[in-house]
């Protein structure tokens, strides 16, 4: 009686480790090696450009060209006593939410239009306009298409945020 409950651990053993063969055999058949490669590059990177003269602020968002297509906003704060005032581009359209949103889509490699922003109300003993600051704050989100492959943005999953101060 002794042998057999022997014999049977025994088997039951060997059945347990055998159950796991053929998980490592598929491994060592199937495992190759391959030399080279390319690297991949998965989402966007934008800069702003700003140039600075006669009280304006001149922005523009570049993206890289390894960068995804995106949609851009871009926003502009100053101290409560200066007016801020936008114009360039007909691309550049105001929103609700005080942004100003770029309607083409920004793919890798391309800049948008320039965004100007005119600071008003500047006392004229201000001669550095180096001390002066604005804060211009640029968004991107992914371009997402609709079942029928129309193109809309997201602005709840924004990925990219930046932000450049600096009155000159």
């Amino acid at each position: 009686m002794k042998k057999k409950n022997i014999l049977l651990a025994a088997l039951a053993v060997s059945l347990t480790l055998s159950a796991g063969v053929g998980s490592a055999w598929a491994y060592f058949t199937t495992y190759a090696q391959a030399r080279g490669g390319y690297t991949i590059e998965l989402g966007d990177k934008t800069t702003v450009e700003e140039d600075f003269s006669a009280w304006t602020k001149h922005v523009a968002i570049t993206s890289n060209a390894d960068s995804e297509p995106v949609y851009v906003r871009a926003r502009a704060f100053c101290g409560q006593d200066y007016n801020l005032v936008y114009s360039g581009s007909e691309k550049w359209t105001p929103g609700a939410d005080g942004y100003y949103y770029y309607s083409d889509i920004l793919n890798g490699g391309e800049t948008t239009d320039v965004l100007d922003v005119r600071i008003e109300n500047v006392p004229e003993e201000i001669e550095d306009a180096a001390a002066f600051n604005v804060v211009v704050i640029y968004e991107t989100t992914p371009v997402r298409y609709h079942e029928d492959g129309e193109p809309y943005a997201d602005w709840t999953a924004t990925l990219n945020t930046g932000t450049v101060e600096g009155g000159a």
